[in-house]
């Protein structure tokens, strides 16, 4: 047995450098990842905002890329229109207790989401039924949809305009390939935006 299957922390940091190495070797990925960044900076600097939502540690991670596309990632400059889905205790409580807990995003994306806004769904499975009511509320907005996933979860993809999968079935290390993933689409948006191209 080696040091690594003995040690949860060093076989943790092998699973993630492992899926990271099979993402940065994928050339398709990284274009999608660069076309999201695109249609989400064209979306904001058309006045357009960004609506994310997800799970658990998705939840966290939305609440992260909303904080550095609003506030800023590298660079100081004019704050960005994003709002995470998952922050309004009151109105998920209500949606959920009135609604269903299916329906706690797609409502808010039906009162918050115009044509021309952007969501962006956070599955690592792909399968989250209130992710999936969120797409579908989208889709009917006119809006721009984006999915990030893992491995198993393209199924996804139907309702998604842009689906970025990380290469991993392992939820820790599909979540830590989304972040990555976001902050560079995050630079990308505001040396955009700042260069005005």
């Amino acid at each position: 047995m080696s040091q690594t299957s003995k040690d949860p922390i060093a076989a943790h940091l092998a699973i993630s450098r492992d899926a990271l190495e099979r993402t940065t070797r994928d050339a398709g990925l990284i274009e999608t990842a660069r076309k999201i960044a695109d249609v989400m900076a064209g979306a904001l600097r058309s006045g357009h905002k960004l609506l994310i939502a997800g799970n658990g540690g998705s939840a966290a991670d939305a609440q992260h890329i909303a904080a550095e596309i609003i506030g800023r990632y590298k660079q100081d400059r004019p704050a960005y229109a994003a709002i995470a889905l998952t922050t309004d205790t009151s109105a998920l409580t209500a949606i959920g207790n009135d609604y269903g807990f299916e329906q706690i995003f797609a409502r808010q994306v039906e009162g918050l989401g115009r044509r021309g806004d952007v969501l962006l769904a956070l599955s690592t499975s792909g399968r989250s039924a209130n992710i999936l009511a969120a797409l579908k509320a989208a889709r009917q907005q006119g809006m721009v949809t984006v999915g990030f996933t893992g491995a198993q979860g393209t199924a996804m993809g139907a309702s998604c305009d842009h689906l970025l999968a990380a290469p991993s079935d392992d939820t820790a290390a599909i979540q830590q390939i989304h972040l990555t993933f976001a902050h560079g689409i995050c630079d990308v948006i505001e040396q955009t935006l700042a260069h005005g191209t």
